[in-house]
């Protein structure tokens, strides 16, 4: 899928949007807060049972596009259950939206849009630890 993919507390968000929509950066900021890159830009899932799990495709495991500095090399998990879609194609303007879900693997996972303000990934990370 053409997902970025970060683990906060053992919890996979896996991150869609269309190209420059700022998911690498999202996730270089999860990491910033504690996070662990899964992958970024290409995610493999597979389905088991009532999980989706996430990972690495292996040509580009660990591996991280940085706009303007280069492709960075980090630790990374794989098989990470989804917990969480945010999707950077759509931006929030509710102040506090109703509950989304996304459609990923003939599964409905819970979604959020992006939302432009410079606490959204703090606000990223108290969201899924509570979950």
């Amino acid at each position: 899928m053409h997902a970025t993919c970060v683990a906060v507390a053992g919890k996979g968000i896996l991150v869609t949007g269309p190209s420059g929509s700022g998911k690498s950066a999202l996730a270089l900021q999860m990491v910033a807060l504690g996070g662990v890159l899964v992958a970024d830009d290409r995610t493999a899932l597979t389905r088991h049972a009532n999980r989706i799990l996430a990972a690495p495709p292996p040509t580009i495991a660990g591996r991280i596009e940085a706009r303007g500095i280069g492709i960075l090399t980090m630790p990374f998990l794989r098989d990470i259950r989804v917990a969480l879609v945010v999707d950077m194609g759509h931006l929030e303007t509710a102040r506090l939206p109703d509950p989304r879900t996304m459609m990923v693997l003939d599964m409905d996972l819970p979604c959020l849009h992006k939302v432009d303000a410079p606490y959204f990934p703090a606000a990223l990370h108290a969201y899924i630890m509570g979950t």
